[in-house]
């Protein structure tokens, strides 16, 4: 299907547009997994932005951008919507290789008035203000990080043209005032009051500074029961809030904004989930999900095998029972990391502090200071919003914050924005800063035990889902930059495994018809440095097992050990990520195009 021209339709013919929309979205994401409460909601608002707005023309900017498959359908993607989040298929979010309409690569939070600040200075430069318009959709939740007020900040002083759309599905920014609230609403985003507006300042302009202060008491006197005044303060003009679903009202509203020349705010309260009941409200649950029937609403993906992320939250339950110092937070993922069970049980030792990664290490680290035993739990890739916290304000006071990172490694349908490829390379490089893995559940729990007793800043990552499938030797207990020797013999092959690496190394050792030696290195700083040295002795062949990148990894940590202990006979390959952004897709398939899986590995062994 090409793409479909909504300018030419009326607004019945709208209405019916999207309801298609919300029909294959359910059809394909029930299908597929994939973001669902919050693209359905957002469906009215994406098709009255290209009602109004040329997205070839007009930078159409989505915060995430989980929220965009109306805008996907809309753009000539249509029959592709069926592989969305497949290996070779549609990315779940906006990617400009994959289409034009798409304006920026997006996948984490409160980028994208820094974005349309960014392309409204372009336009500026290049005289295109007349023809162009930068198109902001951000959610309330992402409204939270400290990113979007530097923004809103330097575009309330500079006041570029420029259209946010601030869709509000949890109701956080303000609750509608009943019937007052909504008279307001109308009378705010209506083309008298603004034209009224525009007079008065003008009027004013001529009686000096009383005549200016008047107007701004009677304005705000009209604004204190709106919650506009923050925007407005900030110098950005802001209208709502409105009906986020009524198409009639979002384009007289958006056509009205776009007449105005500067910087505009429009509020808009949507409902998450909207048309399909089961997913309607605020459950988190419904926010990404997998496969799922849709009469039911019941997940079709069963597992038997216990995630990574369960066995924390199990090992972390029984340590936080035991000792009252053990507190934690996380960063707008409660269910997403297994931190929701503790916030139930402990809610004054455990917090969601919101999409605001960076405060979350801060405000750990002071806590560490006053001594406490924090866990920091953070996905892999959302650790990376919060670095300069860690280097600044854990590890230069050498302080002892724990760093839970989940979804370490491929995490599948996701894609390049949230593969937690790099935590090993970024981490490594700080001072003070404890590196170690665990490679089961009874490995993970015995990790866990010695974190909480550890008194410098340390990170532990393990996999999404659960972890490699295989049967190791019973773990022992964690000894700081102490490796365990899973099978020893005369070959002249190690492999050494860090972290989930260590069930992908069994699994290519059974494949083989020699024997290895197997290493589970556990600790990638500080090295286990006499054990490297015993197995410089016996191995000269050393292959490296991690789900990390490459460069900076556990195989360049091996390698800087080598070489300076002078040892020059070893060969080492690294069986890591190389230097490229990994796609989206089935997890499987996607290791299976980087020759990752365990029989591929087989094939490169060379005895």
């Amino acid at each position: 299907m090409n793409k479909i021209n909504i300018k030419e339709k009326n607004r019945k013919e709208l209405e019916i547009v999207c309801s298609d929309i919300r029909e294959e979205i359910l059809r394909v994401v029930s299908k597929n997994g994939g973001h669902l409460s919050s693209t359905l909601g957002a469906t009215e608002l994406i098709v009255a932005m290209h009602k109004v707005f040329d997205s070839q023309k007009d930078p159409f900017i989505f915060d995430v951008s989980h929220q965009s498959y109306a805008h996907k359908l809309l753009t000539g993607r249509w029959e592709e919507f069926d592989t969305l989040r497949q290996f070779n298929g549609l990315c779940g979010y906006t990617k400009p290789s994959e289409s034009t309409d798409d304006y920026f690569v997006a996948g984490h939070s409160s980028t994208s008035i820094s974005l349309g600040v960014g392309a409204a200075k372009a336009i500026a430069l290049k005289k295109e203000e007349n023809s162009r318009i930068p198109v902001v959709m951000i959610g309330d939740g992402s409204m939270t990080a400290g990113m979007v007020y530097e923004a809103l900040n330097e575009l309330g002083d500079r006041k570029y043209p420029m259209i946010i759309i601030l869709n509000d599905n949890e109701m956080s920014i303000a609750k509608p005032i009943g019937a007052i609230s909504r008279v307001l609403s109308s009378v705010m985003a209506g083309p008298f009051y603004q034209k009224f507006k525009k007079h008065t300042e003008n009027f004013v302009d001529n009686f000096g500074e009383g005549a200016h202060y008047l107007a701004k008491r009677f304005e705000e006197g009209l604004k204190l029961i709106t919650p506009g005044l923050l925007f407005e303060e900030m110098g950005i003009d802001y209208i709502g809030p409105i009906d986020g679903h009524n198409l009639k009202f979002l384009i007289d509203t958006l056509e009205l904004a776009r007449g105005m020349g500067k910087p505009v705010i429009v509020h808009c309260q949507t409902l998450k989930g909207k048309g399909y009941e089961i997913a309607e409200g605020k459950e988190e649950k419904w926010h990404g999900v997998s496969p799922f029937d849709l009469e039911s609403g019941t997940s079709s993906k069963k597992s038997s095998s216990k995630t990574a992320t369960q066995i924390y939250t199990e090992a972390l339950i029984h340590l936080a029972q035991k000792n009252e110092k053990i507190v934690g937070a996380t960063a707008a993922m409660p269910s997403g990391t297994g931190l929701s069970d503790l916030i139930e049980l402990y809610p004054d030792r455990f917090w969601d502090v919101a999409i605001a990664e960076q405060h979350a290490v801060t405000s750990m680290s002071a806590l560490a200071k006053e001594g406490f035993k924090p866990f920091c739990t953070i996905y892999s890739t959302f650790l990376q919003r919060g670095y300069d916290q860690v280097i600044h304000d854990t590890c230069l006071m050498d302080l002892a914050v724990v760093f839970a990172l989940d979804r370490a490694g491929i995490v599948g349908e996701d894609g390049e924005t949230h593969q937690g490829v790099f935590d090993i390379s970024f981490l490594r490089a700080i001072p003070n800063m404890t590196l170690f893995a665990p490679r089961d559940e009874k490995s993970f729990h015995q990790a866990m035990a010695f974190a909480s007793e550890y008194q410098h800043p340390c990170s532990l990552r393990y996999p999404r889902g659960s972890f490699t499938a295989t049967s190791l030797p019973e773990s022992i207990g964690f000894k700081l930059g102490k490796s365990q020797l899973l099978r020893s013999n005369n070959s002249d092959i190690l492999f050494i495994g860090y972290g989930n690496g260590v069930g992908r190394a069994y699994e290519t050792a059974k494949l083989l018809d020699k024997d290895v030696s197997i290493l589970d290195l556990r600790f990638v700083k500080p090295l286990d440095k006499e054990m490297l040295l015993q197995m410089s002795k016996k191995h000269k062949k050393w292959y490296i097992f991690s789900d990390s990148a490459k460069m900076g990894g556990v195989g360049s940590a091996i390698l800087e050990f080598l070489a300076e202990n002078e040892i020059i006979k070893i060969s080492v390959i690294s069986f890591e990520y190389e230097d490229e952004f990994i796609t989206h897709g089935n997890t499987q398939l996607v290791e299976e195009s980087l020759n990752l899986l365990p029989k591929q590995l087989a094939s490169k062994i060379i005895f």
